[in-house]
C-alpha cells in the first residue's frame, strides 16, 4: 500500500496526542517551555509562572510552503518531509526509538517556519557541495553530531553524522518511523 501525506498528517497528529497525554498523566499539566516575546506562538496555551509559559502541539492552518526553498535550490523536496514540517506546530518532542532517544523537531510559530527553511537550505547546499546524498534533517539525537534525516529521493529515514553520508537506514518511511516511536516526557 502506498502511504500518502495524509497518512503522514495522521500519524504525527496522533503521535502529539500520545506525547500529550503521556506528559498529563506524569505532571498533570501541560508541557512548560521558557516565555520568549521574540518567538510567538500559538501552541502556548497561557502562563505557568513569570518565566515559563504552558504549551501544546497545534495543527497548523496558515497556508506554509517549501515553494521558496524548491525554487532556491532547484529540485523539488520530499512530499514527506513537506507534510512533516506544515502539519503542527510544537516545541522539540523528545521520543524512543529502537536505537535511543531522539528529538523530533518542529516548527514553533510561522517565524521559526522560515528560520528552519534557511536551515534546510544550508544543509542541503553542504550536501551539494560535499556531492553527497541529498537528505533532510528532521530529528537530533543524543549525540550532537548526529541527525535522523530522510533521503530526498526514496523517502526511507536514515542516521546520519553532520557532514557525512548517512550510515544507517532506521524506516522505509516517515510514518512508520513515526509510527515506531513512544513518547519520552522529561
Amino acid at each position: 500500500m502506498k502511504i500518502t501525506n495524509s497518512d503522514l498528517s495522521q500519524c504525527l497528529i496522533e503521535f502529539s496526542q500520545k506525547f500529550m497525554e503521556k506528559h498529563r498523566s506524569i505532571h498533570e499539566q501541560l508541557p512548560l517551555t521558557e516565555v520568549d516575546e521574540q518567538w510567538l506562538s500559538p501552541c502556548v496555551q497561557g502562563k505557568h509562572n513569570e518565566q515559563m509559559d504552558l504549551w501544546k502541539p497545534i495543527l497548523i492552518t496558515d497556508d506554509l510552503s517549501f515553494s521558496n526553498v524548491e525554487l532556491a535550490l532547484e529540485l523539488s523536496l520530499h512530499p514527506d518531509i513537506c507534510q512533516y514540517f506544515t502539519t503542527i506546530y510544537s516545541d522539540s518532542i523528545n521520543a524512543y526509538c529502537s536505537d535511543g532517544l531522539l528529538t523530533l523537531l518542529f516548527p514553533w510559530c510561522e517565524k521559526d517556519f522560515s528560520r528552519l527553511q534557511e536551515n534546510i537550505i544550508g544543509h542541503v547546499l553542504m550536501k551539494q557541495k560535499l556531492k553527497q546524498t541529498i537528505t533532510i534533517f528532521f530529528a537530533v539525537t543524543d549525540d550532537e553530531d548526529t541527525i535522523l534525516s530522510v533521503n530526498n529521493d526514496s523517502g526511507e529515514v536514515w542516521v546520519e553524522r553532520i557532514g557525512c553520508e548517512p550510515h544507517k537506514k532506521a524506516a522505509d518511511s516517515m510514518k512508520s518511523f513515526i509510527h515506531s516511536l513512544s513518547p519520552e516526557v522529561l
